[in-house]
């Protein structure tokens, strides 16, 4: 077998590839043994049919069909593996020539990983944010317990943003009640923006037995997004009270004796959690830095497929929490365009990415462990929401998905590798100790002594 490689583009080469018949002819024999086995022809056992008799039953056309059927996968891959070729789609296979005991020749046209070369990734600089953490910060999740301990009383008053409310829900479109769109007793706090849009505006002012009609969009159903006309009715009116943020909340709400001691334990895990968020941020900014020394051609077939399946994927995200990809964008203040020019960033970043640390995998001939890949089930199993044993034994049916998470761990080790030995600053020019973060927050020993010890 001999190829040539014809370059198209940085992304997408040619392949021609030509195949002798003596390389065809053990699969060719095999074509033979599996049909002779298929038919029945009289005088012969099944199995046992010359290939002559077969010719004439079958035609010697379909014999060869089935033979370079097989041989085309093979040649293929071994016309990549011989021209260092990685392949990142199916390709596109034309037989261009074949004729009865002579040459097979076909050409195959796919999108290949670009060619790069890969700058230092040791020693990066980059900048995050200072992880502060607030007196506001310490209030707002005290607060936040206070309202878990916080008791309802109902009042005699029209319902105020902050108050809870228990109402009935009556949903109809061109005044036919709408199928699993109705709701009663249901407890809803004022102010939430939960529910329904527009339900706020429609309860606040209401006291117990008041009623109001409004036209809102359902979050569920056949009609989802479509207007409907609701009537909210107000069944009672609760005031929440709240437990006084003193030492005996503190022994209500924790093992400690006094508030501030409490205090000082909210904040201390509240800074843990700024720790996490900050080394988070390290890594994108690490990346970000080693991302913006290349400019990667990539295949627009790839970052098409790429983009379609993550709009897809938030919009099934949005529908699931009973949103419209309108009401996403409307929440987070970005038109349609904006919102299609960060995603296509996002993905042709996160593919560039991808291909950079596959390169320093390589480079630095990283292997799994046995208890990486573990983790790596584990956390493939928690972002299904599967149970990580079930999802292993998927695994094993399905083998296929393997290598896709032993490229994910690869990959970790790589952006760990360089996040490791980036100098990695705050705002304030602190030097982040990302080698010794622990997963809760903490900082560990150095890694020298550990091993030391």
């Amino acid at each position: 077998m001999k190829s040539v490689v014809e370059t198209l583009s940085p992304t997408r080469v040619k392949l021609t590839v030509e195949v002798p018949f003596d390389e065809i002819k053990p699969s060719l024999d095999k074509a033979y043994k599996t049909i002779a086995q298929q038919v029945n022809v009289p005088g012969f056992r099944r199995g046992k049919v010359p290939p002559q008799v077969i010719d004439r039953q079958v035609g010697r056309e379909a014999v060869l069909d089935q033979a370079i059927n097989e041989v085309l996968p093979e040649a293929y891959t071994n016309a990549l593996a011989e021209n260092d070729l990685q392949p990142l789609a199916q390709p596109d296979i034309d037989v261009t020539k074949f004729e009865d005991n002579d040459v097979l020749e076909f050409t195959a046209e796919v999108d290949v990983k670009p060619q790069f070369d890969l700058p230092a990734y040791e020693g990066l600089k980059a900048e995050v944010a200072d992880a502060v953490v607030s007196d506001e910060d310490v209030d707002t999740q005290l607060d936040a317990m206070r309202e878990r301990f916080g008791t309802l009383k109902d009042v005699e008053r029209a319902a105020a943003e902050g108050d809870f409310v228990v109402l009935d829900l009556l949903a109809t479109k061109d005044g036919e009640a709408i199928e699993n769109a109705e709701a009663t007793g249901l407890s809803y706090k004022v102010g939430t923006d939960g529910l329904v849009p527009g339900i706020d505006a429609a309860v606040t002012g209401l006291s117990a037995g008041d009623s109001k009609d409004f036209t809102s969009q359902l979050v569920g159903g056949d009609l989802i997004g479509e207007d409907v006309d609701i009537k909210v009715t107000v069944t009672q009116v609760q005031e929440q009270e709240l437990p006084a943020l003193d030492d005996e909340f503190a022994q209500m709400a924790s093992e400690f004796d006094t508030l501030d001691e409490f205090k000082g334990d909210v904040k201390e895990r509240l800074g843990r959690g700024k720790r996490l968020e900050q080394a988070a941020e390290a890594r994108d900014a690490v990346l970000q830095v080693l991302l913006d020394q290349l400019d990667i051609p990539l295949p627009e077939g790839i970052v098409t497929d790429e983009l379609n399946g993550r709009r897809q994927m938030l919009e099934q995200q949005l529908a699931y929490a009973g949103l419209t990809l309108t009401n996403y964008l409307e929440d987070e203040k970005q038109t349609v365009e904006e919102f299609e020019a960060d995603l296509e960033r996002r993905t042709r970043d996160s593919i560039a990415a991808q291909m950079i640390l596959d390169e320093i995998v390589k480079k630095e001939g990283f292997e799994p462990t046995q208890a990486e890949l573990s983790q790596g089930i584990i956390r493939r199993a928690q972002q299904a929401g599967q149970d990580p044993q079930e999802y292993a034994n998927h695994l094993s049916e399905h083998p296929h998905h393997v290598p896709e998470i032993i490229g994910e761990v690869l990959r970790g080790k790589a952006l760990a590798k360089i996040v490791e030995s980036a100098e990695v600053k705050d705002k304030s020019g602190n030097v982040l100790d990302l080698a010794n973060l622990r997963p809760d927050g903490t900082i560990g020993e150095l890694a020298a002594e550990g091993d030391e010890a």
